[in-house]
């Protein structure tokens, strides 16, 4: 790792951190944080990484819900998280989708991991994306960052465990 660098872990949000229900998540009793979410956190802040989520949140653009219905599931997790003793660096979403036009920041563009990597001095090489969709890696790999695509809704304490040991893994 290169010095004075940081080291993170991305993680797409629905699917990853939050049960994927197969439609769009924007109300609270709807947003059900996955087995393992806490303790795989921690084990990864444990070992010196930062916690950073970057999600798609094409139902704004198609109007399924509005931004305050995506930043007050943030509060939610941020809170539930912060009880456990993990707190996020950051959250980034794009909030366009690809049926409205070209946008840079949706996944698998990679301009949302660019701006995590400036803002917080993120060594890549040292650093990992889960995601539940080959789209999320794809944006990680783009900027050298690791990519490790599990199954929607997967229990990741085994790929925290893996990363703590400093075994890279890029598919489940």
């Amino acid at each position: 790792m290169e010095a004075g660098k940081n080291k993170a872990i991305f993680l797409d949000r629905d699917g990853v951190i939050n049960r994927e229900k197969g439609s769009y998540i924007s109300e609270p009793e709807d947003f059900v944080i996955n087995d393992g979410i806490p303790e795989a956190l921690k084990i990864l802040i444990n070992s010196g990484f930062i916690i950073i989520v970057v999600t798609n949140q094409g139902g704004i653009a198609l109007g399924h819900y509005s931004l305050s219905h995506v930043e007050r599931l943030h509060d939610i997790l941020k809170k539930e998280l912060s009880a456990g003793g993990v707190e996020l660096a950051e959250i980034y979403y794009c909030p366009h989708h690809h049926t409205k036009g070209k946008c840079l920041c949706r996944k698998p563009g990679s301009i949302l991991l660019e701006k995590a990597v400036s803002r917080f001095n993120i060594d890549t090489t040292a650093s990992y994306m889960i995601g539940d969709r080959e789209r999320d890696t794809q944006a990680a790999e783009a900027i050298g960052i690791k990519g490790i695509l599990i199954k929607a809704n997967e229990n990741i304490v085994r790929h925290a465990l893996k990363i703590a040991r400093g075994v890279s893994q890029t598919r489940s």
